[in-house]
C-alpha cells in the first residue's frame, strides 16, 4: 500500500462496505462532501471498463474551521480524500494521511489539527469491524 494512505482490505461487498466507511465517518464526526463514482465516470467519458472504484470527500467540520483559520489556503487540500473500491474481486477502504498530505505547508498551528484528523480517520477505519488489518 502506499505511504500517504492508510487502507484496509474488508471481507464484505463493496456497497455494504461504502455504507459501513460512511457510518464509522460520521461516528468521528465526518460527513460526506461528495462522492464521485470513477467507474461511472470513466465509462461514460471515455467508455472504459474498470472495477467498482468510489471517492468520498470527508470532512469534519470543526477540524476543517480550525484549518482555514490557521491557513486560508489549505482549502487547496481539503476535503480529507476516502477510497472504496475493488481490485481483483476483493474490496478495500484508504484514507489520506493528513500528515502527509500537509507535509510541505509550513504552518505550526496546523499540527495539532492534521495529526487529530489523521487520528480519527484512521479510528473510522480501525472501527470497521468487517476487516482484516493491511497497514
Amino acid at each position: 500500500m502506499s505511504h500517504y494512505g492508510y487502507s484496509k482490505k474488508l471481507e464484505i461487498g463493496f456497497e455494504q462496505a461504502v455504507e459501513e466507511v460512511k457510518k464509522a465517518l460520521l461516528e468521528e464526526g465526518f460527513g460526506i462532501l461528495m462522492e464521485i463514482d470513477v467507474q461511472q465516470k470513466m465509462k461514460e467519458k471515455l467508455n472504459q471498463e474498470m472495477d467498482k472504484y468510489l471517492i468520498l470527500g470527508a470532512c469534519n467540520p470543526q477540524l476543517a474551521a480550525k484549518a482555514l483559520e490557521a491557513e486560508t489556503e489549505i482549502g487547496l487540500l481539503l476535503p480529507c480524500n476516502v477510497i472504496v473500491y475493488v481490485k481483483d474481486g476483493e474490496t478495500f477502504v484508504s484514507v489520506i494521511l493528513p500528515s502527509v498530505a500537509m507535509a510541505f505547508v509550513e504552518n505550526e498551528s496546523l499540527t495539532c489539527i492534521k495529526e487529530e484528523a489523521e487520528h480519527k480517520l484512521k479510528t473510522a477505519l480501525d472501527n470497521l469491524k468487517i476487516h482484516e488489518k493491511l497497514t
